[in-house]
């Protein structure tokens, strides 16, 4: 089981090509999409959102497998410290809906307290500047069940209320894992909140 997760996650890796991601300063593109709260279906919206206090928005491949379930995992587990900060957390892949709705809710991995929304058509990865990559026919997530969805690659970005970019962390260009994408994320709206 290790192998064939291990196997998942390097064919994951090696699918995805590299890409410029937008860059601190940048000014991050508005978007709504079709997301999921503890598996109830909503329309998110990042200028809504940005209203409240800065947005840490995650690009991951796909949800229940290894590394995007541990990043999922990892951004519940510190879901209170975000709140003080004052930030809101959206993870968005192309997975469809109907899987984000379990994801979502699944209590090992979003466990109901943040959303994460669908980009099947990769357009707010390509606003973005982040690639897709099509999977490997064949692949199964961790339950068994077929991957049948591009990967966007791992970028996590921390977005102020005026819109602009204050951190682009990457899994390729950082050589960050996933749990440190939220650390990283975390301590930047701390750093933010703190000022």
């Amino acid at each position: 089981m290790k192998n064939s997760l291990l196997g998942l996650t390097l064919s994951i890796s090696l699918v995805l090509p590299a890409t410029a991601a937008l860059k601190v300063g940048d000014q991050a593109p508005d978007f709504s999409a079709q997301a999921s709260l503890a598996g109830k279906q909503f329309t998110f919206s990042l200028a809504d959102a940005l209203q409240k206090g800065p947005v840490v928005v995650y690009f991951y491949p796909s949800a229940y497998t290894q590394g995007c379930d541990l990043e999922a995992h990892t951004f519940a587990q510190d879901k209170d410290k975000f709140d003080a900060a004052g930030a809101t957390i959206i993870g968005v892949s192309a997975d469809d809906i109907t899987r984000l709705d379990a994801f979502s809710a699944d209590p090992n991995y979003c466990a109901g307290k943040f959303p994460v929304a669908s980009d099947p058509d990769h357009k707010i990865a390509t606003s973005y500047n982040l690639s897709a990559s099509a999977g490997k026919p064949g692949i199964k997530d961790v339950r068994g069940v077929d991957i049948n969805h591009d990967f966007i690659e791992r970028v996590t970005y921390v977005i102020g209320k005026d819109h602009k970019i204050i951190a682009t962390l990457s899994s390729k260009d950082d050589k960050l894992s996933p749990s440190q994408h939220v650390e990283k994320a975390l301590a930047t709206v701390q750093q933010i909140g703190s000022k």
